[in-house]
């Protein structure tokens, strides 16, 4: 089997290739009566859509999405949802070159080694076109939250892009969408255009680190051992495309820290438990503790660049190959819609999880 769905309860089947005719998801589970249309869905499918800066790959697609099934009258019918987006502007022609050779980096060499057949237009499926169809199932969920959990807000944003970190004491939400990296560190947002116009015109990439979080999410959510929150949301980040760590919370940096200086302290507030920190991230023992969920994801550089690299041929032939087409320079940038996507799907999935076994939370305090 090659494990195309993720999920629970609200279980999303994503479909399609880069080239192909077209590509989406089907996504079973949703609850019924979520009011719902394409438009409430393309403006998160705007947010990842090529071609929109310099900075970003300069395919031209509009990413419209269509409803094809499981909404009648503007509302969610409880029956399979089929969503679908078409591909208008590929360029297969860009690839004629490497249909013997292995691109270093991409996933090429893997799927001839497992299928014996593979998709060298873009990638097929290994290739970030992909993640359209996860960004409308995330679209779709944000929906089904405001129904069951109204005051969650997902917002994802980039960090770090190279060597180059964004000042956490300029962090500000408002410029989060002010600038073409998705930062909160507007000066950040200056010295990454000048850094990465560079890497661009050279034909180079870099890679980035994508930070998501999940502010008003209930306490009480998650499970403990298997389906733990944080165990699924560490799952989803790692499937986006060229995605090569995730952490949690404090994450690696916990290593670092004694005891001391990681616990977060507890106190008792006019609204029930509030915490001094939130070095976990949210969660503890895998189930949300009422604090921002926070994951970080670290994006590879594209593995598509100008300059001449080694590699073989499917015949076993050494060679060099350079990759031509049109490719981002830091695919991390439009990673940060697809994060906030992965998030949405993972938390409506555990509200649902959690409405399923226990309701109400059961254990009180105070």
């Amino acid at each position: 089997m090659s494990m195309n769905s993720f999920g629970h309860l609200f279980r999303v089947t994503t479909w399609g290739e880069s080239h192909g005719p077209a590509l989406g998801a089907t996504v079973d589970g949703c609850p019924p009566g979520v009011k719902i249309d394409e438009a409430m869905i393309q403006h998160w499918l705007d947010k990842r859509k090529p071609g929109q800066n310099k900075f970003t790959t300069q395919r031209r697609e509009a990413d419209a999405v269509k409803i094809m099934s499981g909404v009648f009258e503007g509302q969610t019918t409880g029956t399979p949802i089929q969503l679908m987006i078409e591909n208008t502007d590929q360029r297969s022609k860009d690839y004629g070159d490497i249909m013997d050779k292995f691109r270093p980096g991409h996933a090429d060499i893997t799927y001839w080694q497992k299928y014996g057949i593979r998709d060298y237009r873009g990638g097929g499926r290994s290739s970030a076109r992909e993640t359209a169809s996860r960004v409308a199932a995330g679209g779709l969920a944000r929906e089904a939250i405001k129904q069951i959990a109204p005051n969650v807000q997902i917002t994802g944003y980039m960090t770090q892009i190279g060597p180059h970190k964004i000042d956490r004491g300029n962090f500000d939400w408002s410029q989060i969408e002010q600038n073409p990296f998705w930062t909160p560190d507007a000066k950040a947002a200056e010295d990454w255009a000048t850094y990465l116009d560079g890497l661009r015109k050279s034909g180079n990439s870099v890679g980035a680190i994508v930070e998501v979080v999940a502010r008003g999410v209930p306490a009480g959510i998650g499970a403990p051992v298997y389906a733990k929150l944080d165990t699924d949301l560490a799952a989803a980040m790692m499937s986006i495309n060229a995605v090569k760590g995730v952490e949690i919370g404090e994450g690696m940096a916990a290593a670092e820290l004694t005891g001391e200086a990681n616990a977060d302290e507890i106190f008792m507030g006019q609204n029930g438990p509030q915490y001094n920190s939130n070095h976990s991230g949210g969660i503890l023992g895998g189930i949300s503790t009422g604090q921002d969920v926070v994951v970080r994801f670290a994006v590879k550089p594209t593995s598509s660049i100008l300059t001449t690299r080694k590699t073989i041929t499917k015949s076993g032939e050494e060679t060099e190959i350079i990759t031509k087409g049109r490719h981002d320079p830091c695919v991390g940038i439009r990673a940060v819609p697809v994060g906030e996507a992965m998030m949405a799907c993972v938390i409506l999935d555990h509200l649902l999880l959690h409405r399923g076994q226990i309701g109400e939370n059961r254990g009180h305090i105070g």
